[in-house]
């Protein structure tokens, strides 16, 4: 079941790589492939906590909020980006058994779509985040979007400025 503190492992600094198909409703589509940061700070002890991600080569930021809710036990996953400005429709979900599943409704594109964000492999050190999409209510979905997180030695993320940067400093958490 989900608890407050299942996102902690994101706590921090990371090298994020980047897989991701260039339509994403198409099978046939081609990836490309990117990398960049990302930083998480844990808030209300556990029970929310937000990332930015920095993607350099493409020349934009996205951000993530995450917040438990108190009563369900189920968590909302909010995404923006500096790409729209806007805040996307939240998938929600929970964990179990070290995996993570989030489901929500949105449209691309035109069209209306489920989308199923996927945690796993999850370590002290590494994380893998998927996103699918499904055009039939969730029958079959098509994986558009893949990035591996890689923990950064805190002796790099503070020599790339991103820690701490605008005085905001992650909520700490145990290990």
């Amino acid at each position: 079941m989900s608890a407050p503190g299942d996102f902690d492992f994101l706590v921090g600094e990371w090298e994020v790589a980047h897989r991701r198909r260039t339509r994403f409703l198409d099978p046939d589509s081609d990836w490309e492939e990117f990398g960049a940061t990302s930083r998480c700070g844990r808030l209300f002890d556990g029970a929310a906590n937000i990332d930015e991600m920095t993607v350099p080569a493409q020349g934009w930021k996205g951000l993530t909020l995450r917040l438990r809710d108190r009563a369900t036990g189920r968590w909302s996953l909010y995404w923006s980006s500096t790409r729209s400005g806007r805040l996307f429709p939240p998938v929600t979900g929970e964990f179990m058994d070290g995996r993570g599943e989030f489901l929500g409704d949105d449209t691309h594109e035109g069209r209306d779509v489920r989308v199923r964000f996927v945690w796993s492999g999850i370590s002290r050190d590494t994380a893998r985040w998927e996103q699918a999409f499904s055009v039939d209510g969730g029958a079959t979905w098509l994986t558009n979007w893949v990035m591996l997180f890689t923990r950064l030695p805190p002796e790099v993320g503070a020599a790339s400025g991103a820690a701490g940067r605008d005085g905001w400093v992650p909520e700490p958490r145990a290990v």
